[in-house]
C-alpha cells in the first residue's frame, strides 16, 4: 500500500481515525532550516476539526509534536517525523460499519482489496490521514517562501450549486479565512453556509470546487513527459479524499474555445517573457511558464450521511444502514488547506529537481 509521495522531497505518511495518533516522516528535508511548532500549528488549526458549526464536532487540538530531524530550532536533513495525537476518538459510534458497507465510502473497496479493514471512522481511508500531508506542507510551504518567495493561496468557489465570482486579484489569507466556508466572497459565502446547515438539518451532506492559485513559481519546473507539472498536481490532488475532478487553467470550459480565442499571446516586459493571458494555467508542455499555477478541484458530498440507506453487508446480504459518528456535512471549507499543502508538496519536489538537473554539474 503506498503511503509515500514525492521524489526528492518525500513524505510518508501514517496513522488511522481512531487510533493512538497520526503522522508523517519527511525524507529530504534540507538542513538548517529554521522551523517551529507553531509554523506547522496554523496550518494544522485551519484543518482541525471542530472549528465552526458547519464541520464535524470532533473535538481535536491537533496539538503537533517534533520527534526527530530538528535540533535547536534547525533541520538537521535527517528524515523530520512529526506526530499529532488523537484525542476525542469515540470507536464505539461506528459499530454498525463494522458489518455494513457505507454507500459511496471506501469500506467495501478497501474490505475487497485487503481482506480487513479498520471500520472506526474509516480508519486510513478516512480524511484525518490528512493531518500529515498538512503538516509537511507546512515544511514545504516555508521552504517555497524562502527559496522564491512562491505564495500558494486556494479558496472555496463553489457549494452544492452557489457559486461565487471569481476574483480579479491574489485573494488574502485574511479574506479566505474571514468566514467559516473560506470564500472571499462575503455575500457568496453567507449562502453557502446557509446551505450547508440546510443539509445537516436534513442529515444529509453536499460538495464544492476549491481553487487554488500559486504566484512567484519561476518558469522551468515540471518533468516532461511522465512528470509533467500539471499531472503531478493533479495526481495530488485527486489523491485526497472525496475528490472527483481537476482542471488546470481553462479546464474543460476551454474545449469550447477556438485555438485563436484560446492561446496566451508571449508578451515581453522589461526584457522579461510573460504572456498577456493565462488560460494556460502558469503551465505550458509540463513545464511552469513563470505566470500564476491556477487549478481546481472537485469534492463530493460526504459519503457518511445521517439518513437510513440501502447497502449490503459483509456477507454480501442487504442491509439497511443509519450512521452515527461526527461527519463534516461538507468537506470542503476544511480541505483548502490540505490542497494549498499538496500543491505545495509538489512544486517543493519539482523545485529541487529541476535545481538538481541545471545546477549540480557545469559544462
Amino acid at each position: 500500500m503506498p503511503n509515500s509521495f514525492g521524489k526528492l522531497f518525500r513524505i510518508t505518511t501514517w496513522g488511522e481515525s481512531h487510533g493512538p495518533s497520526v503522522g508523517v516522516v519527511i525524507d529530504g528535508c534540507p538542513p538548517r532550516l529554521p522551523l517551529d511548532e507553531s509554523e506547522i500549528q496554523t496550518d494544522l488549526d485551519r484543518r482541525r476539526p471542530g472549528q465552526s458549526d458547519i464541520t464535524t464536532p470532533r473535538k481535536e487540538a491537533d496539538r503537533v509534536e517534533f520527534l526527530s530531524g530538528l535540533f535547536e530550532g534547525r533541520t538537521t536533513g535527517q528524515p523530520l517525523a512529526m506526530l499529532v495525537r488523537n484525542s476525542d476518538a469515540r470507536p464505539e459510534a461506528y459499530a454498525e460499519m463494522k458489518s455494513a458497507f457505507r454507500p459511496s465510502h471506501a469500506d467495501f473497496t478497501y474490505q475487497t482489496k485487503f481482506g480487513i479493514r479498520d471500520h472506526r471512522g474509516g480508519g486510513r481511508s478516512s480524511a484525518r490521514e490528512t493531518i500529515g500531508r498538512v503538516a509537511a506542507g507546512a515544511v514545504a510551504r516555508k521552504i517555497l517562501s524562502r527559496a522564491g518567495n512562491v505564495e500558494v493561496r486556494a479558496f472555496v468557489t463553489h457549494i452544492h450549486h452557489i457559486a461565487a465570482p471569481s476574483p480579479d486579484h491574489f485573494p488574502t489569507l485574511a479574506e479566505v479565512d474571514a468566514n467559516a466556508v473560506r470564500c472571499p466572497h462575503a455575500p457568496t459565502a453567507e449562502k453557502m453556509i446557509e446551505t450547508i446547515k440546510q443539509a445537516r438539518a436534513a442529515g444529509d451532506s453536499v460538495g464544492g470546487i476549491i481553487e487554488c492559485r500559486v504566484r512567484g513559481v519561476p518558469a522551468g519546473l515540471g518533468e516532461p513527459v511522465f512528470d509533467r507539472l500539471e499531472a503531478d498536481l493533479g495526481k495530488a490532488m485527486l489523491s485526497l479524499p472525496a475528490t472527483k475532478g481537476f482542471e488546470i487553467g481553462s479546464g474543460f470550459t476551454g474545449t469550447l474555445l477556438k485555438g485563436s480565442q484560446h492561446n496566451d499571446a508571449f508578451v515581453a516586459r522589461e526584457g522579461v517573457v510573460h504572456t498577456a493571458t493565462n488560460k494556460s494555467g502558469g503551465v505550458q508542455g509540463g513545464i511552469s511558464n513563470g505566470q500564476e499555477i491556477v487549478f481546481r478541484v472537485a469534492f463530493k458530498p460526504t459519503a457518511t450521511i445521517m439518513q437510513n440507506q440501502s447497502t449490503v453487508d459483509v456477507h454480501g446480504q442487504p442491509a439497511e444502514l443509519h450512521a452515527r459518528g461526527r461527519h463534516d456535512p461538507c468537506v470542503v471549507p476544511r480541505a483548502v488547506v490540505i490542497v494549498e499543502a499538496m500543491a505545495a508538496l509538489v512544486l517543493v519536489d519539482h523545485w529541487m529537481r529541476h535545481t538538481a538537473q541545471n545546477h549540480t554539474f557545469k559544462f
